[in-house]
């Protein structure tokens, strides 16, 4: 039996060929998103062995066949990249939600900053920083990106404002400074909605 040099490529030319069926774009998006997949756990778990790292993302055929499923060119197939024959896990939330609501907070801060703003704002702040490290939209490493520039440096920052004598006062100054923080976030949110798993 002819043992493999490169046994990544060998999988992604079985899923190539398995979803020869998926129009051409479609198909080296998969090929894409599966590299990248790969890529990132060996990063993140340089320790583990290849070949655990493909059975983890699935048979081949299985891959193809919910691709091709997905794309409406195939037959329906319910498992996907979870392998052993286990359902993809699907995102409850839309991943717009996370993102719109770690954006958007410091928007009620500046809108409202005697009313209960910042208060309501903090609460959205949190609840989108949930919602973006229990999503299965995005992989480890982008989720802990995400939550430092649009939860924890923001938070850092405005503690230390709110307790220091150097902290932005009065309206221009506070005012720069949650423009500053709502920017940060809006250019993190934007960056996860391009990285998301689809």
């Amino acid at each position: 039996m002819k043992t493999s040099q490169d046994p990544v490529r060998d999988y992604l030319s079985a899923v190539e060929r398995e979803a020869s069926a998926l129009p051409a774009d479609r198909r080296q998006e998969l090929l894409a998103d599966l590299a990248e997949h790969i890529e990132v756990t060996r990063a993140e778990r340089p320790d583990a062995v290849i070949g655990e790292i493909l059975a983890e993302l699935g048979d081949p055929r299985t891959i193809a066949a919910t691709a091709l499923a997905e794309s409406g060119t195939g037959p329906a197939a319910s498992p996907a990249w979870g392998g052993s024959g286990a359902p993809v896990r699907r995102g409850k939330v839309h991943p717009l939600v996370p993102l719109l609501m770690l954006a958007l907070a410091q928007l009620f801060g500046i809108a409202f900053p005697d009313d209960g703003g910042p208060l309501v704002g903090g609460l959205v702040r949190i609840t989108g920083a949930v919602l973006l490290c229990t999503s299965v939209h995005w992989t480890a490493s982008r989720k802990v990106i995400g939550f430092l520039l649009t939860f924890g440096l923001p938070s850092v920052a405005m503690t230390i404002w709110n307790l220091s004598e150097g902290g932005p006062k009065g309206g221009g100054p506070a005012l720069a400074a949650n423009l500053a923080v709502l920017v940060l976030a809006s250019a993190t949110a934007a960056w996860l909605w391009r990285v998301r798993r689809v």
